[in-house]
């Protein structure tokens, strides 16, 4: 599993969408809606190593830690 773990991430809440969003620094295009903040959190960082592991296939070097 790639490890997401060192990457940037916050959850707000989101009034036009009426659920918390999780995004990460890093990776400004990816998000995650949920209806917790908790769910929105392990939603991105889900994203995130899938998005890695993407990468590693492919042979792409991913973003550095902020």
């Amino acid at each position: 599993m790639a490890d997401a773990s060192h990457y940037t991430y916050r959850v707000t809440w989101s009034e036009d969408d009426g659920e918390f969003v999780g995004t990460v620094a890093e990776f400004p295009s990816l998000s995650c809606l949920a209806e917790t903040k908790d769910e929105a959190l392990d939603g991105v960082i889900t994203v995130v190593r899938e998005v890695l592991e993407d990468m590693t296939l492919t042979g792409e070097q991913p973003p550095v830690p902020a």
